[in-house]
C-alpha cells in the first residue's frame, strides 16, 4: 500500500505545487470582466459559484474514462500508477487549465476556435470536424456503457434497449435546456456520490486490508502487451484527455473570476487523477493481481466495477458506487452532445438563445448518435481512445503557441505536447485499428515524429522572433 498512498501524496501536492507555478506562469487576472457576466444569455453564459462549476467540471470531465480506462491500465502492473500521477498533473492539469483559460480569455470560445487562433484556419476547420466526431463517440459510449450498468442492477424487463431510451431522452433534455436548469442542479448531488464512492473504495481498500502491489517497472500484462504507447491511451482520462479541452468551454462561460480557473481546470483534473489511481489500485488488489484481473475483464468492466463495489463496502455502499460510477458517463454523455452544439453553433455563428436554432443542430446530432449505439462498444471505444489522446495533443500544441507569444515559459505546454505526439503517431502505426506494423519500425517512426515536430515549432518560433526583431 505505500505505492498508493505515495502516489496519492503527490497527487495532491501537485496541485498546491505544480499547479499553483503554471497559475503563476500564465497570470489570471482577476480584474477582467469574465465572458458569464458580459455575455450572459440566461442559455450557456450564466454565472455560477466556483463550487458548483468544479462539481460540473469533475462530472463532465469523469466519463468512464478514469474507472474503465483505470481498469483496463491496471493490466500493465502498478507501472500505471506513475502514468496517473505524472501524467496528470504534468499532462493533463496543465491541458485542462490552459485550454480552459485560454477559452476564457476568448470569451468562452470552443477548442476548435481556440485552436484556429494559435495553430491557423486550416487547423481549425481540422479541428472542428475531428472534435465534433469525437464528442458524438463520447457522447455514444456514454449511452451504451451506463445502459448496461443499469440493466444489470434493475428487473429483466427493464433491459439495455430501455436503459437506452431513458438516457437518450435526458441527453436531448440536458442539450437544449439551460445550463442552470438541469445539469446545474442534479451535478452537485451526483458529485457527492462520486467523491463519497471514491473516498469508500480507498479506504475500503485499506481497512479491510487489501494487498495493493508495489512499484516496480516490470511489464505484468498477462497477455505481454507493450507499455509503450499502449497503456498512455488506455489510460487517458485520469491522466490526460483531450475530451477535457471540449468541456471547459462550457464551464468557461459561467466563470466569473479568472482566479477561479486553477480550482476549476486544474483541481477537477486532479480529482478526476486520485479517481482513477483508486480504481487501478482495487483492480489490481481485489483480484490478486493482473492474472486474476484479466480473467474478470472477460465479463467487461462494468462486472468488475459492480463486484468491487458490492464487495468492499456492502449492499448500501455498493448502490451508492454504481450510482456515481453510473452518473460519471451519464454526466459526461449530456455535455459531450451539448459541446457538439456549441462547437457547431461557434463555427456557423448561430446564435443559441433562440430555442428553435438549438433544435437545429441537436436533432442532426442525435440521430447520428443513436445509430452509432447500434456499433461495438469495443470498436468505439478503441477509435474514441487514439481520437482522444491526438485531440489532447493538437490543444497542448496550441497552448505552447500562445505561450510562447505571450512571451511565458512554453515548455510546460511543449513538453508534454512533444510527448503525446510520440504516444500518438507511435500508437497509431501499431495499434490492431491502426498500420499494424512491428514495434521495431513503429517505436523509430513515431518517436522521431515527435522530435520533428519539436523541430518545427522551435524554428517556427524562432523565425518569428527574428522578424520580430528585425521590424
Amino acid at each position: 500500500m505505500i505505492t498508493f498512498f505515495v502516489a496519492l501524496a503527490v497527487l495532491i501536492l501537485g496541485y498546491f505545487t505544480y499547479g499553483a507555478l503554471i497559475e503563476k506562469i500564465f497570470k489570471p487576472d482577476e480584474s477582467k470582466e469574465t465572458c458569464a457576466n458580459s455575455m450572459e444569455d440566461g442559455v450557456d453564459y450564466v454565472p455560477l459559484g466556483w463550487k458548483k462549476i468544479f462539481l460540473i467540471q469533475l462530472l463532465n470531465i469523469a466519463g468512464l474514462g478514469p474507472i474503465f480506462g483505470a481498469i483496463t491500465g491496471a493490466l500493465w502492473g502498478p507501472v500505471a500508477f506513475l502514468w496517473i500521477v505524472f501524467g496528470c498533473i504534468f499532462g493533463g492539469a496543465v491541458h485542462d487549465y490552459l485550454t480552459g483559460m485560454l477559452s476564457l480569455r476568448h470569451n468562452g470560445a470552443s477548442i476548435s476556435e481556440v485552436v484556429g487562433i494559435y495553430l491557423g484556419p486550416a487547423m481549425k476547420n481540422v479541428m472542428r470536424v475531428f472534435s465534433v466526431i469525437l464528442l458524438i463517440l463520447v457522447g455514444t459510449v456514454f449511452m451504451t456503457g451506463p445502459a448496461k450498468l443499469l440493466a444489470s442492477l434493475t428487473p429483466d424487463s427493464l433491459n439495455t434497449t430501455f436503459w437506452l431510451v431513458v438516457i437518450i431522452i435526458y441527453y436531448f433534455l440536458a442539450t437544449m435546456l439551460p445550463i442552470d436548469k438541469l445539469i446545474g442542479r442534479i451535478y452537485p448531488f451526483f458529485g457527492i456520490c462520486l467523491l463519497i464512492m471514491a473516498v469508500g473504495i480507498g479506504g475500503g481498500l485499506f481497512i479491510q486490508g487489501y494487498h495493493v502491489p508495489e512499484l516496480t517497472l516490470t511489464n505484468m500484462h498477462p497477455s505481454g502487451l507493450p507499455v509503450w504507447p499502449l497503456l498512455f491511451v488506455s489510460i487517458a482520462c485520469g491522466a490526460i484527455s483531450g475530451f477535457h479541452a471540449t468541456q471547459s468551454p462550457l464551464m468557461a462561460r459561467c466563470l466569473k473570476s479568472e482566479r477561479h480557473g486553477r480550482r476549476v481546470f486544474y483541481g477537477a483534473m486532479v480529482a478526476e487523477g486520485i479517481i482513477a489511481l483508486i480504481w487501478a489500485a482495487a483492480a489490481m488488489a481485489f483480484f490478486n493481481g493482473t492474472e486474476g484481473l484479466a480473467g474478470a475483464l472477460k465479463d467487461g468492466q462494468g462486472a468488475v466495477v459492480y463486484k468491487v463495489s458490492t464487495t468492499i463496502l456492502g449492499s448500501v455502499g455498493g448502490v451508492l458506487a454504481m450510482i456515481g460510477v453510473i452518473a460519471c458517463p451519464i454526466t459526461s454523455g449530456d455535455t459531450a452532445f451539448r459541446s457538439a452544439r456549441l462547437t457547431i453553433a461557434d463555427a456557423f455563428k448561430f446564435n443559441q438563445k433562440p430555442i428553435a436554432k438549438r433544435l437545429y443542430i441537436s436533432i442532426p446530432l442525435f440521430i447520428i448518435g443513436v445509430s452509432l449505439s447500434q456499433l461495438n462498444f469495443d470498436i468505439i471505444w478503441r477509435y474514441f481512445a487514439w481520437s482522444n489522446q491526438t485531440l489532447a495533443t493538437i490543444a497542448l500544441w496550441a497552448c505552447a503557441v500562445y505561450l510562447y507569444r505571450s512571451k511565458k515559459l512554453h515548455w510546460i505546454a511543449t513538453i508534454p505536447a512533444t510527448f503525446m505526439t510520440a504516444v500518438c503517431s507511435t500508437y497509431i502505426l501499431q495499434a490492431p485499428e491502426g498500420l499494424k506494423l512491428a514495434t521495431s519500425i513503429s517505436y523509430p517512426i513515431g518517436i522521431a515524429f515527435a522530435l520533428v515536430t519539436l523541430g518545427i515549432f522551435i524554428r517556427s518560433t524562432y523565425k518569428r522572433k527574428t522578424v520580430i526583431e528585425n521590424t
